[in-house]
Protein backbone atom coordinates (compact mmCIF):
# COMPACT_ATOMS: atom_id res chain seq x y z
CA UNK A 1 0.00 0.00 0.00
CA UNK A 2 2.64 2.52 1.08
CA UNK A 3 4.25 1.72 -2.70
CA UNK A 4 0.88 3.66 -3.84
CA UNK A 5 1.32 6.65 -2.22
CA UNK A 6 2.42 9.55 -3.57
CA UNK A 7 3.46 12.62 -1.03
CA UNK A 8 2.14 15.58 -2.38
CA UNK A 9 3.97 18.62 -1.56
CA UNK A 10 1.37 21.37 -1.59
CA UNK A 11 -0.26 19.13 1.29
CA UNK A 12 2.76 18.58 2.95
CA UNK A 13 3.68 22.63 3.00
CA UNK A 14 -0.08 23.29 4.61
CA UNK A 15 0.87 20.86 7.15
CA UNK A 16 3.71 22.13 8.52
CA UNK A 17 2.33 25.66 8.51
CA UNK A 18 -0.47 24.24 10.84
CA UNK A 19 2.09 22.41 12.86
CA UNK A 20 3.81 25.67 13.61
CA UNK A 21 0.45 27.48 14.12
CA UNK A 22 -1.01 25.04 16.74
CA UNK A 23 2.60 25.36 18.50
CA UNK A 24 1.85 29.21 18.13
CA UNK A 25 -1.24 28.51 20.04
CA UNK A 26 0.55 27.18 23.03
CA UNK A 27 3.76 28.73 23.17
CA UNK A 28 3.01 32.17 23.29
CA UNK A 29 -0.72 31.83 22.86
CA UNK A 30 -2.23 29.62 25.80
CA UNK A 31 1.27 30.76 28.29
CA UNK A 32 0.02 34.72 27.62
CA UNK A 33 -3.76 33.93 28.13
CA UNK A 34 -3.18 31.96 31.09
CA UNK A 35 -0.86 34.60 32.24
CA UNK A 36 -2.39 37.37 31.96
CA UNK A 37 -5.33 36.30 34.20
CA UNK A 38 -3.60 35.19 37.78
CA UNK A 39 -2.55 37.19 39.97
CA UNK A 40 1.00 38.67 39.34
CA UNK A 41 2.88 36.32 41.56
CA UNK A 42 1.87 33.71 39.58
CA UNK A 43 2.49 34.37 36.20
CA UNK A 44 5.95 32.70 36.22
CA UNK A 45 4.09 29.89 37.33
CA UNK A 46 1.91 29.22 35.00
CA UNK A 47 4.08 29.90 32.08
CA UNK A 48 6.33 27.31 33.24
CA UNK A 49 4.00 24.90 33.30
CA UNK A 50 2.82 25.23 29.69
CA UNK A 51 6.56 25.48 28.96
CA UNK A 52 7.20 22.42 30.91
CA UNK A 53 4.21 20.56 29.58
CA UNK A 54 4.95 21.01 26.17
CA UNK A 55 8.32 19.75 26.68
CA UNK A 56 6.77 16.68 28.07
CA UNK A 57 4.13 16.15 25.30
CA UNK A 58 6.82 16.37 22.79
CA UNK A 59 9.36 13.48 24.12
CA UNK A 60 6.40 11.43 25.31
CA UNK A 61 4.95 11.32 22.23
CA UNK A 62 8.13 10.61 20.19
CA UNK A 63 8.94 7.87 22.39
CA UNK A 64 5.76 6.02 22.81
CA UNK A 65 2.69 8.13 22.82
CA UNK A 66 2.34 8.68 19.02
CA UNK A 67 2.41 4.31 18.95
CA UNK A 68 -0.31 4.02 21.46
CA UNK A 69 -2.44 6.59 19.50
CA UNK A 70 -1.84 5.80 15.98
CA UNK A 71 -0.41 2.16 15.37
CA UNK A 72 -2.50 -0.60 15.27
CA UNK A 73 -4.03 -2.08 17.76
CA UNK A 74 -6.97 -2.57 19.33
CA UNK A 75 -10.49 -0.52 19.44
CA UNK A 76 -8.95 1.66 23.00
CA UNK A 77 -5.54 1.75 22.16
CA UNK A 78 -2.45 1.04 19.53
CA UNK A 79 0.27 -0.97 20.08
CA UNK A 80 4.30 -0.16 20.68
CA UNK A 81 5.52 -0.95 17.03
CA UNK A 82 6.05 3.00 16.06
CA UNK A 83 7.38 3.63 19.56
CA UNK A 84 10.32 6.44 19.21
CA UNK A 85 9.01 6.56 15.99
CA UNK A 86 10.80 3.45 14.88
CA UNK A 87 10.25 2.64 10.81
CA UNK A 88 9.05 6.36 10.04
CA UNK A 89 11.87 8.15 7.74
CA UNK A 90 11.52 11.27 5.53
CA UNK A 91 9.87 9.26 2.75
CA UNK A 92 7.34 7.33 4.93
CA UNK A 93 3.97 8.24 3.56
CA UNK A 94 0.39 8.74 5.35
CA UNK A 95 -2.56 8.96 3.17
CA UNK A 96 -4.64 11.69 3.45
CA UNK A 97 -7.20 11.19 0.97
CA UNK A 98 -8.64 8.36 -1.17
CA UNK A 99 -6.81 8.65 -4.15
CA UNK A 100 -3.53 8.35 -3.40
CA UNK A 101 -2.16 11.36 -1.83
CA UNK A 102 0.06 11.09 1.14
CA UNK A 103 2.27 13.56 3.22
CA UNK A 104 5.04 12.78 4.86
CA UNK A 105 4.22 10.69 8.53
CA UNK A 106 6.61 12.30 10.33
CA UNK A 107 5.07 15.57 9.08
CA UNK A 108 1.12 14.17 10.60
CA UNK A 109 2.98 13.03 13.88
CA UNK A 110 4.02 16.50 14.57
CA UNK A 111 1.08 17.84 14.09
CA UNK A 112 -0.86 15.56 16.50
CA UNK A 113 1.91 16.07 18.84
CA UNK A 114 1.27 19.71 19.02
CA UNK A 115 -2.40 18.72 20.00
CA UNK A 116 -1.55 16.11 22.62
CA UNK A 117 0.96 19.79 24.15
CA UNK A 118 -1.72 22.20 23.64
CA UNK A 119 -4.39 19.49 25.71
CA UNK A 120 -2.28 18.84 28.63
CA UNK A 121 -1.55 22.19 28.87
CA UNK A 122 -5.23 23.71 28.56
CA UNK A 123 -5.71 21.27 32.11
CA UNK A 124 -3.64 23.25 34.55
CA UNK A 125 -5.85 26.67 34.20
CA UNK A 126 -7.99 24.72 36.24
CA UNK A 127 -5.28 24.91 38.82
CA UNK A 128 -3.38 27.62 38.59
CA UNK A 129 -2.00 29.20 41.74
CA UNK A 130 -2.03 26.37 43.85
CA UNK A 131 -0.46 23.31 42.33
CA UNK A 132 3.23 22.07 42.33
CA UNK A 133 5.40 22.19 39.06
CA UNK A 134 6.70 19.22 40.00
CA UNK A 135 3.24 17.44 40.35
CA UNK A 136 2.17 18.84 37.46
CA UNK A 137 5.16 17.40 35.65
CA UNK A 138 4.48 14.16 36.69
CA UNK A 139 0.06 14.56 36.20
CA UNK A 140 1.42 15.56 32.36
CA UNK A 141 3.65 12.52 31.80
CA UNK A 142 1.01 9.71 33.56
CA UNK A 143 -2.00 11.66 31.74
CA UNK A 144 -0.57 11.97 28.36
CA UNK A 145 -0.04 8.03 28.15
CA UNK A 146 -2.83 6.37 30.09
CA UNK A 147 -5.88 9.35 28.88
CA UNK A 148 -5.33 10.84 25.92
CA UNK A 149 -3.08 8.73 24.17
CA UNK A 150 -6.35 6.40 23.98
CA UNK A 151 -8.47 8.88 23.58
CA UNK A 152 -6.92 9.78 20.28
CA UNK A 153 -6.79 6.24 19.43
CA UNK A 154 -10.32 5.68 19.77
CA UNK A 155 -11.63 8.89 17.87
CA UNK A 156 -8.95 8.82 14.99
CA UNK A 157 -7.42 6.15 14.49
CA UNK A 158 -9.54 3.83 11.79
CA UNK A 159 -10.05 0.69 13.83
CA UNK A 160 -10.73 2.83 17.30
CA UNK A 161 -13.84 2.28 18.98
CA UNK A 162 -15.60 5.59 18.41
CA UNK A 163 -14.31 6.08 14.93
CA UNK A 164 -15.75 2.38 13.74
CA UNK A 165 -18.99 3.95 15.75
CA UNK A 166 -19.33 6.84 13.32
CA UNK A 167 -19.40 9.56 16.18
CA UNK A 168 -17.78 12.84 14.22
CA UNK A 169 -15.27 14.63 15.72
CA UNK A 170 -12.95 16.57 12.88
CA UNK A 171 -10.61 18.40 15.27
CA UNK A 172 -10.72 17.11 18.71
CA UNK A 173 -14.25 18.35 20.48
CA UNK A 174 -13.66 15.00 22.50
CA UNK A 175 -10.33 14.13 22.04
CA UNK A 176 -9.06 18.12 23.17
CA UNK A 177 -11.64 19.93 24.98
CA UNK A 178 -13.73 17.63 26.59
CA UNK A 179 -11.00 15.81 27.72
CA UNK A 180 -8.78 18.54 29.38
CA UNK A 181 -12.40 20.00 30.87
CA UNK A 182 -13.26 17.02 32.72
CA UNK A 183 -9.46 16.55 33.59
CA UNK A 184 -9.40 19.99 35.11
CA UNK A 185 -12.50 19.06 37.23
CA UNK A 186 -11.52 16.11 38.42
CA UNK A 187 -8.17 18.26 38.96
CA UNK A 188 -10.03 20.52 41.14
CA UNK A 189 -11.53 17.54 43.30
CA UNK A 190 -8.04 16.80 44.24
CA UNK A 191 -6.10 19.57 45.02
CA UNK A 192 -9.35 21.79 46.36
CA UNK A 193 -10.02 25.35 46.35
CA UNK A 194 -6.97 28.38 46.18
CA UNK A 195 -6.46 29.66 49.63
CA UNK A 196 -8.94 32.76 49.66
CA UNK A 197 -11.49 31.28 47.46
CA UNK A 198 -14.47 33.42 47.21
CA UNK A 199 -13.41 35.14 49.98
CA UNK A 200 -11.12 37.82 48.69
CA UNK A 201 -10.50 39.06 45.49
CA UNK A 202 -8.33 37.53 42.86
CA UNK A 203 -8.50 39.60 40.11
CA UNK A 204 -6.37 39.37 36.64
CA UNK A 205 -3.19 40.95 36.59
CA UNK A 206 -2.94 41.68 33.31
CA UNK A 207 -5.99 41.51 30.59
CA UNK A 208 -3.58 42.96 27.89
CA UNK A 209 -1.63 40.17 28.20
CA UNK A 210 -5.08 37.54 27.94
CA UNK A 211 -5.70 39.52 24.85
CA UNK A 212 -2.90 38.92 23.20
CA UNK A 213 -3.10 35.49 23.79
CA UNK A 214 -6.83 35.17 22.79
CA UNK A 215 -6.13 36.56 19.89
CA UNK A 216 -2.69 34.26 18.81
CA UNK A 217 -4.92 30.87 19.77
CA UNK A 218 -7.43 32.22 17.19
CA UNK A 219 -4.95 32.63 14.58
CA UNK A 220 -3.59 29.69 15.53
CA UNK A 221 -6.78 26.98 15.53
CA UNK A 222 -6.54 27.69 11.77
CA UNK A 223 -3.97 25.82 11.91
CA UNK A 224 -5.89 23.27 14.70
CA UNK A 225 -9.20 23.16 12.63
CA UNK A 226 -8.43 23.62 8.78
CA UNK A 227 -5.40 22.14 9.00
CA UNK A 228 -7.30 18.23 10.46
CA UNK A 229 -7.92 18.32 7.19
CA UNK A 230 -4.86 17.26 6.35
CA UNK A 231 -4.72 18.32 2.91
CA UNK A 232 -5.01 21.45 1.60
CA UNK A 233 -8.31 21.57 -0.42
CA UNK A 234 -11.93 22.94 -0.13
CA UNK A 235 -12.58 21.30 3.11
CA UNK A 236 -9.80 23.17 4.41
CA UNK A 237 -11.10 25.85 3.47
CA UNK A 238 -14.57 25.19 5.12
CA UNK A 239 -13.27 24.56 8.34
CA UNK A 240 -11.18 27.83 7.69
CA UNK A 241 -14.33 29.60 7.40
CA UNK A 242 -15.89 28.35 10.12
CA UNK A 243 -13.22 28.74 12.26
CA UNK A 244 -14.04 32.36 11.37
CA UNK A 245 -17.19 32.96 11.78
CA UNK A 246 -17.81 30.33 15.27
CA UNK A 247 -15.78 32.21 17.53
CA UNK A 248 -17.02 35.65 16.05
CA UNK A 249 -20.46 34.69 16.83
CA UNK A 250 -19.11 33.48 20.19
CA UNK A 251 -17.87 36.79 20.87
CA UNK A 252 -20.76 39.01 20.33
CA UNK A 253 -23.02 36.33 22.38
CA UNK A 254 -20.87 36.71 25.13
CA UNK A 255 -20.64 40.24 25.39
CA UNK A 256 -24.41 40.51 24.58
CA UNK A 257 -25.56 38.96 27.34
CA UNK A 258 -23.10 40.95 29.63
CA UNK A 259 -24.28 43.60 28.51
CA UNK A 260 -28.10 42.41 28.95
CA UNK A 261 -27.18 41.42 32.97
CA UNK A 262 -24.60 44.06 33.98
CA UNK A 263 -24.73 46.94 31.75
CA UNK A 264 -21.23 46.76 30.77
CA UNK A 265 -19.86 44.02 27.86
CA UNK A 266 -15.94 43.07 29.02
CA UNK A 267 -13.44 42.42 26.61
CA UNK A 268 -13.02 39.62 28.42
CA UNK A 269 -16.03 38.38 28.54
CA UNK A 270 -15.50 38.71 24.44
CA UNK A 271 -12.20 36.69 24.95
CA UNK A 272 -13.98 33.92 26.61
CA UNK A 273 -17.20 34.04 23.62
CA UNK A 274 -14.68 34.01 21.05
CA UNK A 275 -13.00 30.67 22.94
CA UNK A 276 -16.03 29.38 23.43
CA UNK A 277 -17.08 29.51 20.02
CA UNK A 278 -13.66 28.11 18.82
CA UNK A 279 -13.94 25.29 21.46
CA UNK A 280 -17.84 24.38 20.30
CA UNK A 281 -16.55 24.74 15.95
CA UNK A 282 -13.83 22.61 16.75
CA UNK A 283 -15.62 18.87 15.89
CA UNK A 284 -17.87 20.00 13.67
CA UNK A 285 -15.35 22.32 11.46
CA UNK A 286 -15.37 19.97 8.65
CA UNK A 287 -18.78 19.49 8.22
CA UNK A 288 -21.35 22.23 8.99
CA UNK A 289 -21.67 25.43 7.24
CA UNK A 290 -21.04 28.45 8.05
CA UNK A 291 -24.42 29.63 8.75
CA UNK A 292 -24.36 26.70 11.46
CA UNK A 293 -21.25 27.56 12.64
CA UNK A 294 -22.93 30.93 13.64
CA UNK A 295 -25.38 28.65 15.53
CA UNK A 296 -23.23 26.74 16.93
CA UNK A 297 -20.73 29.40 18.21
CA UNK A 298 -23.44 31.34 19.82
CA UNK A 299 -24.91 28.69 21.86
CA UNK A 300 -21.98 27.28 23.24
CA UNK A 301 -21.10 31.12 24.33
CA UNK A 302 -24.62 31.54 26.42
CA UNK A 303 -24.21 28.16 27.53
CA UNK A 304 -20.76 28.86 28.74
CA UNK A 305 -21.29 31.99 30.19
CA UNK A 306 -24.49 30.76 32.55
CA UNK A 307 -22.11 28.83 33.63
CA UNK A 308 -19.29 30.81 34.36
CA UNK A 309 -21.26 33.62 35.16
CA UNK A 310 -23.85 32.06 37.91
CA UNK A 311 -23.64 28.11 38.50
CA UNK A 312 -19.65 27.55 39.04
CA UNK A 313 -20.07 29.69 41.96
CA UNK A 314 -23.40 28.58 43.34
CA UNK A 315 -21.27 24.62 42.93
CA UNK A 316 -18.28 26.54 45.33
CA UNK A 317 -15.59 24.56 42.88
CA UNK A 318 -12.34 26.56 41.84
CA UNK A 319 -11.91 25.99 38.50
CA UNK A 320 -9.32 28.96 38.50
CA UNK A 321 -9.74 29.91 34.54
CA UNK A 322 -13.10 28.09 33.27
CA UNK A 323 -11.23 25.46 32.24
CA UNK A 324 -14.41 23.16 32.62
CA UNK A 325 -16.67 25.79 31.89
CA UNK A 326 -15.90 26.66 28.75
CA UNK A 327 -13.55 23.91 26.88
CA UNK A 328 -15.65 21.13 28.89
CA UNK A 329 -18.97 22.71 27.97
CA UNK A 330 -18.20 24.08 25.08
CA UNK A 331 -16.80 20.90 23.91
CA UNK A 332 -19.80 18.98 24.87
CA UNK A 333 -22.18 21.22 23.17
CA UNK A 334 -19.85 21.25 19.92
CA UNK A 335 -19.79 17.89 19.92
CA UNK A 336 -23.61 17.26 20.41
CA UNK A 337 -24.24 20.42 18.17
CA UNK A 338 -22.33 18.72 15.36
CA UNK A 339 -25.26 16.15 14.53
CA UNK A 340 -27.02 19.46 13.87
CA UNK A 341 -25.26 21.62 12.19
CA UNK A 342 -24.24 18.70 9.38
CA UNK A 343 -28.08 18.81 8.55
CA UNK A 344 -27.52 19.15 4.48
CA UNK A 345 -31.27 21.51 4.69
CA UNK A 346 -29.03 23.72 7.32
CA UNK A 347 -26.18 24.31 4.59
CA UNK A 348 -24.37 21.00 6.08
CA UNK A 349 -21.96 19.12 4.49
CA UNK A 350 -23.60 15.75 5.11
CA UNK A 351 -24.21 13.03 3.18
CA UNK A 352 -27.79 12.89 0.78
CA UNK A 353 -29.38 10.26 3.36
CA UNK A 354 -27.79 11.79 6.77
CA UNK A 355 -29.54 10.40 9.55
CA UNK A 356 -29.91 12.69 12.33
CA UNK A 357 -31.35 10.70 15.11
CA UNK A 358 -28.94 7.92 14.12
CA UNK A 359 -25.49 10.85 14.20
CA UNK A 360 -27.24 12.12 17.56
CA UNK A 361 -26.95 8.80 19.19
CA UNK A 362 -23.44 8.53 17.94
CA UNK A 363 -22.51 11.89 18.86
CA UNK A 364 -23.72 11.30 22.50
CA UNK A 365 -22.26 7.80 22.92
CA UNK A 366 -18.89 9.88 21.72
CA UNK A 367 -19.02 12.73 24.77
CA UNK A 368 -20.45 9.65 27.09
CA UNK A 369 -16.90 8.04 26.57
CA UNK A 370 -14.79 10.76 26.52
CA UNK A 371 -16.23 12.09 30.20
CA UNK A 372 -16.40 8.64 31.49
CA UNK A 373 -12.37 7.65 30.18
CA UNK A 374 -10.80 11.30 31.24
CA UNK A 375 -12.70 11.20 34.63
CA UNK A 376 -11.95 7.48 35.82
CA UNK A 377 -7.99 7.97 33.92
CA UNK A 378 -7.52 11.50 35.20
CA UNK A 379 -8.72 10.66 39.16
CA UNK A 380 -5.89 7.28 38.84
CA UNK A 381 -3.31 10.05 37.59
CA UNK A 382 -3.98 12.26 40.12
CA UNK A 383 -4.19 9.80 43.12
CA UNK A 384 -1.03 8.36 41.41
CA UNK A 385 1.16 12.20 41.66
CA UNK A 386 -1.01 12.73 45.18
CA UNK A 387 0.52 9.15 46.46
CA UNK A 388 4.02 10.08 45.66
CA UNK A 389 4.40 13.54 46.01
CA UNK A 390 2.04 16.68 47.52
CA UNK A 391 0.41 18.39 44.78
CA UNK A 392 0.48 22.03 46.62
CA UNK A 393 3.02 24.04 49.01
CA UNK A 394 2.59 25.09 52.36
CA UNK A 395 -0.13 28.08 52.77
CA UNK A 396 2.72 30.63 53.59
CA UNK A 397 4.31 29.76 50.45
CA UNK A 398 1.16 29.69 48.32
CA UNK A 399 0.38 33.18 49.60
CA UNK A 400 4.00 34.95 48.98
CA UNK A 401 3.25 33.15 45.33
CA UNK A 402 4.46 30.10 43.11
CA UNK A 403 6.66 32.03 41.51
CA UNK A 404 8.79 32.00 43.98
CA UNK A 405 7.89 29.06 45.87
CA UNK A 406 8.19 26.70 42.64
CA UNK A 407 11.51 28.34 40.65
CA UNK A 408 12.95 31.37 42.88
CA UNK A 409 12.25 34.40 40.42
CA UNK A 410 9.42 37.04 39.55
CA UNK A 411 7.81 38.22 36.46
CA UNK A 412 8.01 41.66 37.53
CA UNK A 413 11.08 43.11 39.25
CA UNK A 414 9.84 46.52 40.37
Amino acid sequence: MAGQLTIDSGDTAWMLVSTALVMLMLLPGLALFYGGLVRAKNLLSVMSQALGITAVAILTWVLWNYSLAFSAGSWFVGGISKAGLAGIGADTAWAVGTDGKAVPELVFAAFQMTFAAITAALVIGALVERVRFAAIMAFATLWLTVVYAPLAHMVWASEGLLFKFGAIDFAGGTVVHINSGVAGLIGVAFAGPRLGHLKEAMPPHSLALTMVGAGLLWVGWFGFNAGSALEANGLAAVAMVNTMVAPAAGLLAWMGAERFVSGKPSMLGGASGAVAGLVAITPAAGISGPVGAIVLGSAASLVCYGFVGSLKNRLRFDDSLDVFGIHGLGGIVGSMGTAFVALPMLGGHGAADYSLGWQLARQLGAVAVAIIWSAAGSAACFAIVKAIMPLRHERDAEREGLDIADHGERAYNY
